[in-house]
This record gives structure tokens, sequence and C-alpha cells, in this order.
């Protein structure tokens, strides 16, 4: 989004803080500590908006206002300063300035007029959950083979750890597509045992089994032109993977108890934390029905892997929950970040994502630091002339105490977000100290 403010002053901290402050808000804005540079800024931007402070080295504050009345006497500017006299005050509201903040600044009052003074010319649409918030170069090639696949009905099989945002991508893949204005259906294969799923994706008729009271619409159905997404298919038994593969093939399928042959136009996209070669192997899973669904394979890579996502995903979470929760502006200290970009976050975006709502919830100023955070993040990475050995040991106490928190404790959960047995679980917990 294209900086509205532009913010000059000489404390560069300052100039920082409030830049975090802003966007967190919506409100882009860009800083700089140079009231003469700022000048040549100004010039070559189409800002809404300056916040100035008045006594800074060289130009001041006054003479960058006469500056910006000569040449452009619409630009709305904020006048701030931690000792300004009576004069200057003065002397800034005749030559046009809007208002003045004395320091230490007021923030959510500065807020509130920063939103007025620009809100009817700015984009307000608050953050919204589901966005996909992408910078790394990889993350950028898989939206564009998104943007690709979208255009064709081919069937689409996604693949990444939990919480990467594999559901996103499909729904992605069908509000991209022609099918966009028909039903994305979604079914979760590992929350439905095998007797369910089948008549949820067929639908039944009334005496197909002993509590069929009623016909039932199958997903197939409700889906009818536009998108069934088959999320972790990786759990499907092999009885309803034969009974999906006729469908891939035929394009029909029969509802339970019923002979009538009813035609499936739906494009089909399934997603999956599992390794499905090796489950093929295995045979646990179909290789016939692996082929069909893998005419595009989209793999989402962890969030470790993505460092250039962290921090702006941290920051539209910010701001995301900041709105839901009504609360004042909030932002990571730069220690906080730090410590954000190195963890391992096994747990990839809905970690991250959780981890800062909560944030949210118990912040109690502006500023998240370190000691706010839960102590699988107070965890420093370790200094060059550390041995790898210690190195290694905090990293791998890191990972360990991560999915224990995100599986709230459960360690038969926390063991197979980790992919361990329970047992190698129980070692790596005694080895580390790690007691629940």
């Amino acid at each position: 989004m294209k900086p509205s403010v532009l913010i000059v002053d000489d404390e560069i901290k300052l100039c920082e803080s409030l830049s975090k402050i802003l966007t967190a808000h919506n409100l882009p804005s860009e800083y700089t500590d140079d009231p003469e540079k700022a000048v040549s800024m100004i010039q070559k931007n189409d800002y809404q908006l300056v916040i100035s402070d008045i006594k800074m080295p060289g130009m001041s504050g006054i003479s960058l206002l006469q500056q910006i009345s000569s040449f452009n006497k619409n630009l709305q500017v904020l006048m701030i300063s931690g000792y300004a006299s009576v004069d200057n005050v003065v002397e800034a509201m005749k030559l046009g300035a809007v208002n003045f903040y004395e320091k230490p600044l007021d923030l959510p009052r500065l807020i509130e007029e920063v939103k007025g003074l620009i809100g009817d010319s700015r984009d307000t649409s608050a953050p919204k959950e589901g966005e996909m918030i992408i910078f790394d170069q990889i993350m950028k090639n898989r939206l564009q083979m998104v943007n690709t696949a979208a255009a064709t009905d081919a069937p689409v099989i996604i693949t990444g750890e939990s919480g990467t945002g594999k559901e996103h991508f499909a729904t992605a893949l069908h509000e991209n597509s022609k099918r966009k204005d028909k039903p994305f259906i979604k079914i979760n294969c590992a929350a439905l045992p095998e007797a369910l799923l089948e008549s949820e994706l067929f639908g039944h008729e009334k005496g197909a089994f002993t509590d069929a009271k009623n016909d039932h619409k199958g997903k197939f159905e409700i889906a009818e032109g536009g998108t069934l997404f088959f999320d972790e298919i990786g759990d499907m038994s092999l009885k309803t993977q034969a009974k999906l593969l006729r469908v891939l093939q035929e394009k029909e399928y029969e509802p339970l108890g019923s002979n009538k042959i009813r035609k499936a136009d739906v494009r089909f996209v399934a997603a999956t934390h599992r390794n499905l070669e090796e489950m093929i192997d295995k045979g646990t899973f179909r290789r016939d029905l692996y082929y069909r669904l893998s005419v595009i394979c989209l793999e989402i890579p962890p969030l470790r892997e993505r460092k250039e996502d962290i921090i702006p995903l941290c920051d539209y979470f910010l701001s995301l929950y900041c709105g839901s929760y009504d609360k004042p502006a909030i932002v990571l200290s730069d220690e906080v970040r730090d410590i954000f970009q190195n963890h391992s976050w096994p747990g990839n975006i809905r970690e991250l994502k959780n981890t800062i709502e909560r944030t949210v919830i118990f912040s109690k100023c502006c500023e998240v630091l370190r000691e706010d955070l839960p102590s699988q993040y107070q965890v420093m990475i370790p200094k060059e002339s550390e041995p790898l050995a210690s190195l290694h040991e905090k990293v791998d106490r890191e990972v360990v105490l991560g999915a224990l928190d995100k599986a709230h404790g459960n360690k038969s959960q926390a063991a197979e977000y980790l992919n361990i047995s329970r047992k190698t679980l129980y070692a790596k917990m005694k080895k580390l100290n790690i007691e629940l």
C-alpha cells in the first residue's frame, strides 16, 4: 500500500516506533530524520499528511512548514515537540499546521486524528482473517502456480505441514476459477468415521441404513458446479478411496441406498500433511487415486523456511486482533522480532497466529517485550562461541516445548505434531528436563 504519512523527526527511534504503530492501524507511512531530505520526499511523493517535529538540527520544523506551504498548500501537517515555545506553536498554526502535539505523544488521540485527516481518501478496510500475506519468493511462485491452475479444472493436491495455510491456497484456487460463483465445499477426512464419510460424500436415501430416517444430500450434490476440497485426504480409508477414484474416473456416483446414477460436476482439490508416496509404499493409500488427484502438485513450505514472511505475518495478525479485541495499536519490540524471526515455528502459521492473538489479549501496553512471551519463545539463539551440541539442545528444547504448547500439554498429540512416537517424545523430555 502506498505510504500516506511522512514522519520527520531527528529522533530516529521515535520515527520507527510511530511508523510501526501507524502501520498497525492500516496507516502506511515513511520517515526520515533529515528535514531537508523530507522536502525532496514530499515533492516526489503524494503524501496526505506530514507529522513533523518543531526543533531539529539544521532546518527547523517551522522552516520545513514554510517550504511545504510554498509548493503544496493543501498538504496537511501535524507538529510535535518536547519543548516548543508558545510563539513556535502560534507560528506553526499561522502557517497552516492542523494541530500540535506535545511529547510524550498521546498516541490514541494522535492516531484518531490521523485517521480523521486521511480517512476519507485512504483504504479503510481492516485486515480480514484469511488474507494471504506473502513476501517469500518461493511462496510467490506457489501463488503464481495457483493462478495458473485456477483457470483449469485439473485436480490439485496441496501438501505441507499442518498449519502452513493449505486451505487458504485451496480457497484461492476456487475464488480465481470459473467456478467461483458456485459452492466451495470442504470435507475434513480426518474428522469423520468411514461410514459417516461415505454418507457425507455421496448422500443417502431414506432407509439406506438404520438411522437414515430422511433423504440426505451429499457433498457432491451440494458442491455441484463448484469445488470440493478434501482436507487431510491421507486419513481416508482404502474403501472410500476406491469409491472416490470411481467418481474421478467416471464423473458420476450413487447415493447410499440408491440405484440412481448422478453426474458429478465438481473440481477436485485435496490436501494433506502426510507423505502420500510413503503411504503408497506401505499400502495405505491407492497409487491410482494419487495419480488421478496429483495432476497438479502444490507443496507449501513450512514457515521456518519462509523467513521473509514471519514479520509481515506478525504485523498483520497484530493489526487483525487489535481490531477484533478493540485494543490500541501494539507493536513487537526489536528483541521480540528477532526471537520470532529465529523461532522454528513447529506449528507454522497457525502457531504464529495463536501466539499473536494470545499476546494481544494479555497485552498491557503498546509494545510487546521478551518477558511478555510464553517460555518457549524466550529461548534466545546462542552466540557463535557456544558449542554446536549446546546449540542443538536449545533448538531441540524449543521445538519440543512449542509442540507441547500447541497440543495444550497433550503428549500424544505433541508427538504427532513432531512426527515421532510417544516413547521418543518422553525420552526427549527426560533428556531436556521438561516436566509437565
